[in-house]
């Protein structure tokens, strides 16, 4: 992923107003980010439990997404559907957000299980481990493990869409 100042994070938000956008809190740690290990670029906000947000490369463009998901964790073993990590606790939990446009207005959502710290990314690369659960054995190269995270978060940006 390329490096994205804040006026490109808060102008691509398309599941939340411009005032929501404008308020948001943006990570102040731009410039010391892993930008060639990302995918995307996601955060969560201390002052706002149970809130994050992405920001996705897609179609030639930015999308930004607002993000809400349960504190606390099940306490089980949950696995990511974008980056297919295993964690225990609250490692997983299900994202929700809601739908671009006129349908999430009227409340509609979608959602998928991700990685509670949002480092999908960084799974995917072997750049970082899970605490205490573990990824499958899978005979994928990096490579192929990558464009699955891009492929899996692809997907879930158009369901905001559709």
């Amino acid at each position: 992923m390329n490096p994205v100042t804040e006026d490109a994070i808060r102008s691509s938000f398309v599941n939340c107003s411009k005032g929501d956008a404008k308020r948001l809190p943006v990570p102040r740690d731009l410039d010391d980010r892993p930008w060639d290990d990302l995918d995307f670029l996601g955060w969560s906000a201390p002052s706002l439990p149970g809130r994050c947000y992405l920001v996705v490369p897609h179609d030639g463009g930015l999308v930004g997404v607002a993000l809400r998901y349960p504190t606390g964790g099940s306490g089980r073993a949950q696995m990511c559907t974008i980056c297919k990590t295993t964690h225990t606790g609250g490692g997983v939990s299900l994202m929700t957000a809601a739908r671009a446009g006129d349908s999430g207005r009227r409340g509609n959502t979608t959602g998928t299980y991700m990685c509670t710290d949002l480092a999908c990314s960084l799974y995917a690369r072997d750049k970082k481990r899970p605490a205490l659960g573990n990824r499958y054995r899978e005979h994928l190269s990096i490579d192929e493990k990558v464009e699955r995270v891009r492929e899996n978060m692809s997907a879930f940006i158009a369901r905001l869409y559709a």
